[in-house]
């Protein structure tokens, strides 16, 4: 598994300093069946900051 994970939406509460993504587990999908760009595909751990 990955040690870091990079994320520039620093509108997620998620989002740390440095472009780290401090959450416990990252879930992301494909919303086109099977993905075969990144474009094809969504973070669902992202939540917004409040």
């Amino acid at each position: 598994m990955a040690k870091d994970v990079l994320c520039e939406v620093n509108s997620c509460k998620n989002w740390a300093d440095g472009n780290k993504c401090n959450a416990s587990s990252i879930y992301v999908v494909s919303h086109r069946g099977q993905a075969s760009q990144s474009e094809e595909t969504d973070c669902k751990t992202f939540e917004p900051k409040l």
